[in-house]
């Protein structure tokens, strides 16, 4: 214990928190290496940046962000912004996952993700003069429609943003981070009539948002790949949603009652129609093999275990982080699209 420290709980006060000066003065810096050590690490010696960093840890030194802020005149802060109603994060596994990657890429840069969602006009009024004023530094944007007005919006803010999904009928570059939608339809679809199925059926997802159109193009590819001619009959469109799943299972088995494989555009759909097709006394794969899409917990979890499609959850999350980091020190706009991976389970 320190001369000043025994003086101060002499007088029964509670010991401060420790300050830049003291990191410097442990470490044997000066003031301005430890703020460049903060501050990323330009300019220091790496001899100097490892005495600052055990400082750090030793003193249990905590950054003032508010004090930083006033400094690099930024928030410290990035938001996960949901252009969707609340009711969907809750119920899409695929957004929890999502969610927890992107808070742990920036955990790893000392940056604390802010959640905030914007499926109604109401909130979408509230939350916009909070992005406009740069509360943040930065959006990871999550829509399943491209129409979102939240695009306008953050240009206009001139606020930098990454969204997950290519964004369709946009003006301009944008960032964002995909999986190869198209290319993982074309896949599954091939492995289904490769497995000896012949009429391969398909839940599309909205072809207004990411995903939709291009799963439902490589699906088409796949059938033209194979010499199988496209029958609107064999075509439905969901909304993701477990439910809409379901509900256009039943209508492909009333048009098409003699289809004996479907590919399903996302796992929670691929498990209501799993349900559907139960209820219509078939049996999985044995009557109707199906296919997924996303890899979600869904998918191991349904019965018959799905088989599906693999989205790189993980690094969809560490590369629109990236990006987004890169965007807020400067750079421009960036698109990164990665590949897919079959599964193969029970269902097909």
């Amino acid at each position: 214990m320190t001369e000043i420290e025994s003086r101060r709980r002499a007088r029964g006060e509670t010991k401060r928190p420790p300050t830049i000066h003291d990191v410097a003065a442990e470490a044997g810096v000066s003031r301005g290496t430890v703020s460049r050590v903060l501050q990323g690490g330009h300019n220091v010696s790496p001899a100097a940046q490892e005495a600052v960093n055990a400082a750090i840890r030793k003193l249990g030194y905590v950054v003032n962000r508010a004090a930083r802020s006033l400094v690099t005149r930024r928030a410290g802060s990035v938001a996960f912004l949901l252009s969707e109603t609340q009711q969907r994060l809750f119920e899409d596994p695929n957004l929890a996952t999502l969610l927890r990657g992107c808070t742990t890429a920036l955990a790893a840069h000392e940056i604390p993700l802010v959640l905030i969602t914007a499926g109604t006009e109401a909130e979408r009024r509230r939350i916009s003069p909070y992005l406009s004023s740069h509360q943040v530094d930065g959006v990871l944007l999550f829509s399943s429609n491209r129409g979102t007005p939240m695009i306008d919006h953050l240009q206009r803010a001139e606020l930098p943003f990454v969204c997950c999904g290519k964004p369709f009928g946009q003006r301009g570059t944008l960032s964002y981070v995909a999986a190869d939608d198209r290319d993982g339809a074309r896949t599954m679809v091939s492995y289904l009539l490769e497995s000896g199925r012949e009429r391969v059926a398909i839940i599309a997802g909205p072809e207004d948002g990411p995903g939709g159109l291009e799963r439902l193009l490589g699906y088409r590819e796949a059938l033209a790949e194979h010499g199988v001619g496209y029958d609107k009959r064999l075509v439905a469109t969901g909304d993701y949603s477990r439910a809409s799943g379901e509900s256009r299972m039943r209508q492909l088995l009333t048009r098409a009652p003699d289809l004996d494989a479907v590919f399903v555009a996302s796992d929670l759909m691929a498990d209501g129609a799993l349900a559907a097709i139960e209820r219509a006394g078939l049996s999985v794969p044995d009557d109707i093999a199906v296919g997924g899409f996303d890899d979600s917990p869904v998918a191991a979890a349904a019965n018959p275990p799905l088989t599906t499609m693999r989205q790189p959850w993980e690094r969809i999350s560490e590369m629109m982080v990236r990006q987004l980091l890169a965007q807020i020190e400067g750079d421009g706009p960036a698109t990164v699209i990665l590949p897919t991976e079959l599964v193969v389970r029970e269902s097909a």
